[in-house]
């Protein structure tokens, strides 16, 4: 298909993920107050979108405490600056295997399995204006961690989502992932306005080479939204790729912590580099209002505690 660039463009920025990344950085935040701050800053830089995890305040390893949640919650949406706010709902569904000889039972050391109903808690009562939807399973870097979706567990979570009014991004990490989604439009899960985050370079998903980027833009269907991301050092080329082949863009230290070499980055600083590369290109940055026009969002207040 013919290249038709984006010109108004939004920017996401993932401010902390689950990996472990919180000791190779000072900038990556940890409690919620220190996740809220960098998000407000990223916003203030040009975020119309922050896309939250929450970590132990003391370790910074991941957590799904619903009262983390609820505090990064209400420290965004009484900040002075407006943006949408995208939390995870991709926590619950991890399976650390035993040695290959002995698979099973699984390793409790990084393991966390919970059900549908307990990995939207958070969701439910934070009510922000989108959460993730991981829509497939597969293997990641780590030689025996498995992330968990399966189709039960997605058509469950996918119509949560729908019926709370929270709409699902979902996370694509390989060509399949599409294909079910389109599924879970078609079987009336999720809405036909759908909006996709492309995520590229995630070992081992979908490869961010060029190749494989439009294969994957080209299976999304023509009448949804989308936004697109890659790791590490193709940060900032993905920009540029996104926005040229018709897309949205994120940026943030869950995917990546440098800012150029030797220079480790805030997220504020990621989202003003992606400014500046894409308003370079002659696009516009839109702001979380456009945002919220474009893809059918509501702004609520967290339900009372």
């Amino acid at each position: 298909m013919p290249l038709t660039m984006n010109r108004e463009v939004f920017i996401t920025c993932a401010v902390t993920g689950s990996g472990a990344t919180q000791d190779r950085s000072p900038h990556v935040p940890r409690s919620p107050e220190q996740i809220a701050n960098s998000a407000i800053d990223a916003a203030k830089a040009g975020a119309a979108i922050v896309h939250c995890h929450v970590r132990d305040p003391e370790t910074g390893k991941p957590r799904r405490d619903v009262a983390l949640y609820r505090e990064v919650t209400e420290r965004i949406r009484e900040a002075n600056v407006d943006v949408v706010l995208n939390l995870t709902a991709g926590m619950g569904g991890d399976m650390v295997f035993g040695p290959t000889e002995k698979p099973l039972p699984l390793n409790p050391v990084g393991t966390d399995m919970a059900g549908a109903s307990e990995r939207m808690k958070h969701v439910l009562e934070c009510l922000p204006e989108i959460c993730t939807l991981d829509c497939g399973t597969m293997n990641f870097a780590e030689a025996d961690y498995v992330m968990t979706n399966t189709p039960g567990m997605l058509r469950a979570m996918g119509g949560m989502m729908t019926e709370l009014g929270v709409k699902p991004e979902i996370e694509a990490f390989d060509t399949g992932h599409l294909w079910f989604a389109k599924e879970l439009v078609k079987e009336g899960v999720l809405k036909p306005d759908a909006l996709v985050q492309l995520c590229m370079g995630v070992p081992w998903g979908a490869p961010d080479d060029l190749n494989t980027f439009m294969a994957m833009v080209n299976n999304v269907p023509a009448d949804w939204n989308w936004s697109a991301f890659s790791l590490g050092r193709n940060q900032m080329a993905y920009v540029a790729a996104a926005v040229l082949a018709g897309g949205n863009v994120r940026v943030g230290l869950e995917d990546n912590l440098w800012l150029g070499k030797g220079q480790l980055a805030t997220n504020a600083q990621l989202v003003e580099r992606a400014v500046t590369i894409v308003e370079t290109m002659g696009a516009r940055v839109i702001g979380p209002d456009e945002v919220r026009a474009r893809l059918n969002l509501t702004k609520r207040a967290p339900k009372a505690a």
